[in-house]
């Protein structure tokens, strides 16, 4: 079992997954999501993804087992957002949430069990108004 406090890291960066699965429904490509709202949308998403990469390098690296994603290029992003606000590609930001995300959604949904006491934790992160978009997290007893 991994320390606990990797819960909180993996239900922030799933929080923001959701977030910015809402701010970038509907588009039909990058372009018109760049755009969109005076790039409210964008903005958002991009601020999105800076969390996520923040996020990523507090989880133990032995959780972050899986083949199917590099997760120090998680991490790069972040710093190359960060570092480069004005040089944010927004295809590069489409490619992130359309082809990437969803992966990294799906590694963090299985990491859970295998954090210590992540149940009690969940439990108590879905009565918040921050994790509202984890429904899907909803543990029944």
């Amino acid at each position: 079992m991994f320390d606990s406090k990797n819960t909180l890291y993996v239900l922030t960066i799933l929080e923001a997954i959701e977030k910015i699965f809402i701010y970038s429904s509907g588009f039909k490509d990058e372009e018109t999501f760049y755009f969109a709202n005076k790039k409210l949308n964008f903005n958002a998403t991009v601020n999105l993804l800076i969390a996520i990469g923040e996020e990523n390098k507090k989880i133990d690296d032995k959780l972050k087992s899986s083949n199917k994603l590099n997760w120090k290029n998680i991490s790069a992003m972040r710093d190359k957002i960060s570092h480069n606000y004005r040089g944010v590609d927004e295809s590069m930001v489409w490619e992130i949430i359309i082809d990437y995300l969803p992966v990294l959604k799906q590694l963090l949904i299985e990491m859970l069990p295998k954090i210590k006491d992540s149940t009690a934790y969940i439990k108590e992160a879905l009565k918040t108004p921050y994790y509202e978009e984890l429904y899907y997290l909803q543990i029944e007893k």
